[in-house]
């Protein structure tokens, strides 16, 4: 028997198959001057495939201490260098060890259209504000790296890149399929093929209760969380508002090696993460997120960036098979390299 939050789930999922045909038909007709379109239900349209790539990296770099916004030129020197960087270190060749060869990478090639300097655009610095204890915590994950799956990241292992962390540009499949339906707004990642279901307005206002993981015949592990944490959304005007808590404390706040420093950073279980989308243009959105842990950060930050519109871009499976092999057999290597050391400092 199907239990109800799953018919709930799979019952959004096919209305919103055919709801975006009802929105679609609100669509002003071609030249003439965008307007806001609504779905049926009156709430703004953001629905569409909305990609992210770009060169822009998530802080400010500390040559550009200061610097909130590149000039056109700056810009355009900036992505040339890129470019030429990219392919003076591209590895071709199936023999080649390390990661994949910049045929497979899709991750832009030029800075946000703000010209900002970071994503992040709060602090003013453009710095995210971590703790000393965080970064210890993200040093001590990488040094174990080999020593179990448990250091690893949970976007190796298959498991999700987190909240706010898949909406931040990566190497690759940067892409969002938004639909709506009445009550739930759907954001289907491309990177891990996470989906979140967010209900809107009246569920919104329900309170969160906290998981128990059940250990069976009445035992318990206590109160967890979830690894995306439990999403609500409401309308403020024209903006989505999205606020997500009940997290677990298992998660990093991002995954992918585009940011920098902060891959790594691991989040708590009071993780406070609000996003705004706000569609400004006919191919546009405006994303931001606010992230509060006040274990984690002395103070909240706020990354800030534009969703353009990509009616031609196709969405394919994201099965993740390198994690249900490869990690074993990373493990593997790291217990016979263990073993040959060990094997050496025998008299």
């Amino acid at each position: 028997m199907l239990r109800p939050a799953l018919i709930v789930s799979v019952a959004v999922v096919m209305f919103a198959l055919q709801w975006p045909n009802l929105a679609n038909a609100q669509a002003p007709a071609a030249g003439a001057r965008w307007t806001l379109a609504r779905t049926p239900d009156g709430q703004p349209d953001l629905q569409g495939i909305w990609t992210n790539a770009t060169v822009t990296p998530l802080e400010r770099p500390r040559a550009l201490a200061g610097k909130a916004f590149l000039t056109d030129a700056e810009a355009a020197a900036l992505e040339k260098q890129i470019a030429q960087q990219r392919v003076a270190s591209d590895k071709f060749g199936p023999l080649e060890s390390g990661s994949y060869n910049q045929f497979w990478y899709d991750s832009g090639t030029k800075v946000l259209s703000t010209r900002q300097t970071s994503l992040v655009v709060d602090p003013p610095d453009g710095r995210v504000p971590v703790r000393p204890s965080a970064e210890a915590r993200r040093d001590d994950n990488a040094a174990h790296n080999d020593d179990s799956y448990e250091f690893m990241s949970r976007w190796d292992r298959c498991i999700t890149r987190g909240v706010p962390g898949s909406m931040f540009p990566a190497g690759y499949n940067n892409a969002y399929q938004i639909v709506q339906v009445p009550g739930y707004v759907v954001i289907a990642h491309e990177m891990i093929h996470d989906a979140r279901i967010i209900p809107i307005g009246l569920d919104a206002s329900l309170p969160r209760r906290p998981v128990r993981r059940s250990l069976g015949g009445g035992g318990s592990l206590g109160e967890g969380g979830f690894w995306m944490g439990d999403s609500r959304g409401r309308w403020e005007g024209d903006t989505l508002v999205v606020e997500t808590t009940n997290f677990n404390n298992k998660g990093w706040i991002s995954t992918s090696a585009a940011s920098g420093r902060i891959k790594g950073i691991p989040h708590t279980d009071q993780l406070k993460v609000v996003e705004r989308l706000t569609r400004v243009a006919k191919d546009t959105i405006q994303y931001s997120v606010t992230i509060e842990d006040p274990e984690i950060y002395t103070r909240p930050w706020t990354v800030s960036f534009p969703l353009s519109e990509d009616p031609e871009y196709r969405i394919y499976e994201y099965a993740c098979h390198e994690g249900n092999y490869a990690l074993e057999n990373i493990l593997r290597g790291a217990r016979a390299a263990d073993a040959a050391a060990a094997a050496r400092k025998k008299p």
